[in-house]
């Protein structure tokens, strides 16, 4: 079980590498919350990152050029998981170019079958 939730992870986190929009929400139930150092507010659903997500490509130029993971762990409790890894993020925007060393905690549930996210935390690693 541990492994399909760490290939369920990777799988999403190479969407979102990939800039594959669909693909990488396409992990996450319609009611995930999300909290991110970079956002000064809670998403309370998918469809309120995918419109921040959306507000960062077109005012932004948000684009992932490269997000390593590291050090991944999955939890499994049952039908619910929790996926802890250390990721280095690289992003262009019309600023520039920016990298970010952060960790990230995934809580998945599964439903009918599939793994999916319902909720993403990431912040700075310390230091």
């Amino acid at each position: 079980m541990q492994d399909e939730v760490c290939a369920v992870a990777t799988a999403l986190i190479a969407a979102f590498e990939a800039n594959d929009r669909d693909l990488y929400f396409s992990h996450f139930v319609p009611q995930a919350r999300f909290i991110f150092h970079a956002v000064p507010f809670v998403m309370e659903s998918r469809a309120a990152y995918e419109a921040e997500y959306d507000r960062w490509v077109r005012e932004e130029g948000f684009t992932v050029l490269e997000c390593t993971s590291t050090r991944q762990h999955a939890d499994v409790y049952g039908d619910s998981a929790v996926f802890t890894h250390q990721t280095f993020t690289r992003i262009r925007t019309h600023a520039g170019e920016s990298g970010y060393h952060e960790r990230e905690t995934i809580v998945f549930t599964r439903q009918n079958g599939r793994w999916l996210a319902v909720h993403e935390h990431l912040s700075l690693l310390p230091g």
